[in-house]
């Protein structure tokens, strides 16, 4: 054989070979890329546990987790109960004896496997409950730490008395705190795509009746799901 014609094939087998190794290592390296997991936190700043904001909150986790089960996970924390006193925020210090749940909570959302937020508010006078205010407050730390929930993705659901009493108000507030953070804020997606997830509460406290807010709650977790998989 022409000394030539075996050193081209050779150059040629060599190739292929080095190719299919390549290709092998970068299947591998997307099925450990899809085989991760990414946790979505949905924080329920309600001071009635368990009862319309903590509800629809799940809907919209379950909704984001359907879109991609193997990789997402999902939590919900509800903040009912708890002290999330809003001293420590601006440096003032906690009368003796009262307690300070904020740690914890600010703990499991510093995981890094936690790639989007999303905070649920009930509307009082067209704002965000004074929970959900401290909360917002306290989360300055992650500021102070470099920054650290930058990148990550950012949502918000709010449930009113009324169908018009004020959710968007509520949901552009919480919004303005979180892009201080650096996050990237996005709202509900198609096909009732604006602010967030916008619900009414009609009296009995059985937000499943109210079918359109369910259906942003549904689509904002899907649109959070979705682009934090993009």
């Amino acid at each position: 054989m022409n000394p030539m014609s075996s050193r081209r094939r050779f150059l040629a087998l060599a190739g292929a070979g080095a190719a299919a190794t390549a290709a092998m290592k970068g299947l591998e390296a997307r099925g450990q890329d899809e085989a991760s997991k990414i946790k979505i936190v949905a924080v329920a700043c309600s001071p009635r546990k368990g009862k319309t904001t903590a509800t629809a909150l799940q809907v919209c986790l379950e909704a984001a987790k359907e879109v991609n089960p193997a990789r997402i996970e999902i939590e919900l924390i509800e903040l009912a109960g708890s002290s999330i006193p809003w001293e420590p925020a601006v440096g003032l210090p906690l009368e003796a004896g009262r307690a300070d749940d904020f740690p914890g909570v600010a703990a499991k959302l510093s995981d890094p496997a936690v790639g989007a937020i999303v905070v649920g508010t009930p509307v009082y006078f067209a704002g965000m409950s004074a929970l959900c205010k401290s909360f917002l407050d306290r989360c300055g730390m992650f500021r102070r730490q470099n920054f650290a929930l930058s990148g990550k993705i950012g949502a918000v659901l709010a449930v009113g008395g009324v169908r018009s009493g004020g959710q968007e108000l509520a949901i552009q507030s919480v919004q303005a705190a979180l892009m201080c953070h650096e996050m990237i804020v996005i709202g509900d997606g198609r096909p009732t795509g604006h602010f967030g997830a916008r619900l009414w509460n009609t009296g009995d406290d059985d937000i499943l009746k109210d079918e359109f807010g369910i259906s942003t709650a549904k689509n904002l977790g899907q649109h959070v799901a979705e682009v934090l998989l993009s």
